[in-house]
């Protein structure tokens, strides 16, 4: 298949929904299928999201994206984001009527009520009707899909993730406890963006034994810092560097409540490290029953459980995760245009556009 893929979240961002997306796109191109990526690096003009600088918007790229559209004569369209690229590619496909998918990777409603004083039900209206059209919105859990269902969200299915097992695996702990070597036991990690989104301040606030760590950065980390002073803060950490901080910890502390997913869970899972989680959506659906986890209320609790499961068991759970079966997912899902119909519709998108492109030349 020839697949474009359009998404305002992408490298050189460090987040979930681009790690989801990269790796979504090689086991794609190692499976022989044509991925073209539209993203805010293919030199548009930006300007950072307000509160999330690292998020680029692209100004002005419709033209563009048509010329692109018109010229990988995509099979199907897939629009991975609710951002500025995301709004327009939306445009384009709804004004040529060609078919397209799209995904809900963050709780954006949540997000923007955290930092402003604007309603959720704000948010959400503005999510549903960007996703209505979609002929599947594609999420990662099935309590998000029952979630985005009853606020009146509609073609929902299930696109699962992955986890690198060989880049994230157990043979990186130490005996000395590699990064962590001399802080008081047990460590109990938190890896992610440090914002007020992620409750971080949740997990801080605990009275736990042992030593707290936070691997990342954001806008609150300054603020936490300060604030609790017995806790260490390492900053962003990538490759082998953080898969040997989740491998050394010893129970990984996952305080979100507004995630859709939390890769990070399978990230320190695939190291053997257990996850320690609030019921909330993303851990409810990945560690119940798995013996890799506790989730609760009561999240000291939950890390005090976590002691006492077996990493090997961790781990064995974490292998049952794979990139290749999320891009067979996420294949399935698509909306691709029907074969029979290829050419006329390519006939009339192409003259659609072309038309277009002559009337701006005009202007």
């Amino acid at each position: 298949m020839r697949i474009m893929i359009v998404t305002d979240a992408w490298e050189p961002q460090v987040n979930g929904v681009v790690r989801t997306i990269s790796r979504t796109v090689a086991e794609l191109r190692s499976m022989g299928h044509k991925v073209e990526m539209v993203t805010p690096a293919d030199g548009y003009y930006t300007v950072p999201l307000p509160t999330y600088s690292e998020i680029k918007l692209a100004i002005g790229a419709r033209a563009d994206i048509e010329y692109r559209i018109e010229t990988f004569a995509p099979d199907a369209v897939h629009i991975a984001t609710e951002g500025s690229l995301g709004l327009t590619a939306r445009g384009i496909c709804i004004e040529n009527k060609f078919p397209f998918s799209t995904s809900y990777h963050t709780q954006y409603p949540e997000y923007i009520s955290a930092r402003f004083p604007i309603p959720e039900a704000w948010g959400y209206a503005y999510v549903r009707w960007f996703h209505e059209i979609s002929g599947r919105v594609m999420v990662a859990t099935e309590s998000m899909r029952q979630t985005l269902e009853e606020r009146g969200f509609k073609n929902l299915a299930i696109w699962s993730r992955g986890v690198d097992t060989i880049e994230f695996n157990p043979d990186l702990r130490a005996e000395n406890r590699g990064p962590f070597e001399r802080l008081p036991s047990p460590i109990l990690a938190y890896v992610g963006r440090v914002s007020v989104e992620k409750n971080v301040e949740a997990f801080l606030k605990l009275k736990t034994k042992g030593t707290k760590v936070v691997i990342g950065d954001g806008p609150a980390r300054i603020e936490l810092e300060n604030k609790y002073k017995t806790a260490k803060f390492l900053g962003a950490k990538f490759g082998k560097e953080l898969a040997t901080c989740y491998a050394n910890a010893d129970v990984f502390v996952f305080p979100s409540m507004t995630d859709t997913f939390g890769l990070v869970i399978l990230e320190a899972m695939a190291t053997g490290t257990p996850v320690a989680a609030f019921n909330a959506p993303g851990p409810k659906d990945i560690i119940p029953g798995s013996n890799a986890g506790v989730i609760g209320d009561d999240l000291a609790d939950n890390i005090e459980k976590c002691l006492e499961l077996d990493r090997q068991i961790v781990r064995e759970y974490a292998l049952k995760f794979s990139w290749r079966s999320c891009a067979e997912q996420f294949l399935h899902n698509l909306d691709p245009l029907p074969a029979m119909g290829r050419t006329k519709i390519w006939r009339r998108v192409r003259n659609a556009l072309s038309l277009k492109r002559k009337r701006r030349i005009l202007d």
